[in-house]
């Protein structure tokens, strides 16, 4: 039995994108949060928990891109022209964002609220477009002769929306979590007091959205409520219910690590559905990905350079955020 390139290739996509959702995730959540604190010391010791790490957590982004373009270049052609223009505005957002992040520290006292407000909404643009291209994504492509047959806002719709809003709920939930474990004192308290709302408005997004695509797609109802298969998948909702319910029950102690680790473990359930739904798509609704592979010679050599690259980005991530563990403070300095 030879080696399954398009299997090992949507793993390591599967796995990339998903260390980008939660790297990058509580990274914008911040950002997101940033409306709901008014101090600026605060706003300060905020930032300075993600400053170390925040531009390494983002090549997870670069990663996924750049796998889907060497193992599917059907799928990058498909995908990047179906969502252009949602991917302009979320890397726009980022930009901005990013710009927002450096200039901040180095303005003027005149020009510090704009800076902030450029930060806030760089992270809410870039976060509600990622779950629009999301959303849009999973509700399918129009794909004629091996392109993209759809019209250019396709890709707005009812459930698309909903899904951006639902992406800012999650993220906002893991920049609050995450704040929990970096901070102390008051604004770590007000962290908690976000969070509790912040997880069941994830747990009726995830429920809204759990019902909206079956109804939304045939392929996904008989995928999820088929037998065998609705044996095999009713655990994902079952834990969903759980890690909620042990995440509210946790804030109401003295959290720290918990409610961050609880909060992970509904994003993975969420984003487990989510490839539960699609699989073995990575075109919606029709193109597998046997069909959008690139030669398997292109794959072997990229897979290659994979399997060494991979390791030193591992390697160099974790150990930024080994060096820069514990509490952040009052006064501590961004370089």
């Amino acid at each position: 039995m030879g080696i399954n390139l398009p299997v090992i290739w949507t793993i390591i996509i599967a796995v990339g994108v998903m260390i980008y959702v939660v790297m990058d995730g509580f990274d914008l959540g911040i950002g997101i949060l940033f409306p709901f604190v008014r101090q600026r010391d605060e706003r300060d010791v905020m930032v300075n928990t993600v400053a170390p790490v925040w531009d390494g957590n983002e090549t997870w982004l670069i990663l996924g891109g750049a796998a889907l373009m060497a193992a599917f270049p059907l799928a990058y052609a498909v995908i990047l022209s179906a969502l252009y223009l949602p991917l302009i505005f979320m890397l726009a957002g980022l930009i901005w964002r990013g710009v927002a992040f450096e200039f901040r520290f180095k303005a003027d006292e005149a020009h510090r609220p704009f800076w902030d407000k450029a930060f806030t909404w760089g992270s809410y643009i870039a976060t509600f477009f990622q779950g629009v291209a999301l959303g849009s994504y999973l509700q399918g492509i129009q794909v004629e002769n091996g392109a993209y047959a759809g019209g250019a806002l396709d890709w707005l719709t009812p459930f698309s929306v909903f899904t951006g809003l639902g992406l800012l709920v999650t993220y906002a939930l893991l920049g609050a979590t995450w704040l929990i474990v970096k901070t102390e004192q008051r604004l770590q308290q007000r962290m908690v007091q976000l969070a509790r709302p912040l997880t069941l408005g994830l747990l009726g997004c995830i429920a809204i959205v759990s019902v909206w695509t079956p109804l939304m797609s045939e392929q996904i109802a008989e995928r999820w409520f088929s037998m065998p298969n609705l044996c095999f998948f009713v655990p994902v909702p079952l834990l969903t219910l759980l890690c909620a319910w042990g995440l509210l029950r946790v804030l109401r102690c003295q959290p720290e690590v918990g409610p961050f680790v609880l909060a992970l473990c509904l994003v993975f359930l969420g984003y487990t559905g989510f490839i539960i739904s699609i699989w073995p798509n990575v075109i919606p609704p029709g193109i597998t990905i046997q069909q959008a592979a690139a030669p398997e010679q292109s794959m072997g050599f990229a897979l290659v350079g994979a399997l060494v690259i991979l390791p030193v980005i591992m390697a160099y991530s974790a150990w930024s955020y080994y060096v820069f563990r514990g509490k952040v403070k009052i006064g501590d300095g961004y370089h």
